[in-house]
């Protein structure tokens, strides 16, 4: 009887590392996978600065894509802004981007409601021409942070 206790709890440890060592893996190829703020795709480099503003007061928060060599802006947007607590008001959910020397330019307004650092994050809807045979509209993320101070 002790045998068999002793081998079933050496499977139930051996079953627990095989568990831990593939979510680990996941975990990794996760990281390596969504970078986050250093998110690039193969036709445009995203520039995002974080704001800080006095709680109440009006900011905007500047995001650039630069398109790279070979390829031409399709379309654009951003949608879907959102702050991960109420510590940030937006005053529009969607932004249209201006052209600047070649550069996708969002102006994103918004206002820090509470002390401190918020995460905020947003989707860049875009499209992209390569050569003449090749159209694409990709989803890229938006991370920053807003800080409110007094």
């Amino acid at each position: 009887m002790l045998f068999v206790h002793a081998r079933t709890n050496s499977v139930v440890l051996r079953l627990h590392a095989i568990f831990l060592v593939l979510m680990i893996a996941a975990g990794l190829a996760f990281v390596t996978t969504n970078p986050g703020r250093g998110e690039e795709s193969p036709a445009y480099a995203i520039e995002v600065s974080d704001v800080t503003a006095k709680v109440g007061e009006r900011a905007v928060m500047q995001a650039k894509l630069h398109v790279r060599d070979g390829y031409r802006i399709l379309q654009s947007r951003v949608i879907k802004l959102s702050a991960e607590d109420d510590g940030v008001a937006f005053e529009q959910e969607m932004v249209r981007a201006s052209i600047e020397e070649g550069v996708l330019v969002f102006a994103v307004p918004l206002r820090a409601t509470k002390l401190g650092k918020h995460p905020v994050n947003g989707v860049f809807r875009v499209g992209y021409i390569h050569d003449s045979d090749e159209m694409a509209m990709v989803s890229l993320r938006l991370i920053a942070s807003v800080t409110g101070t007094q």
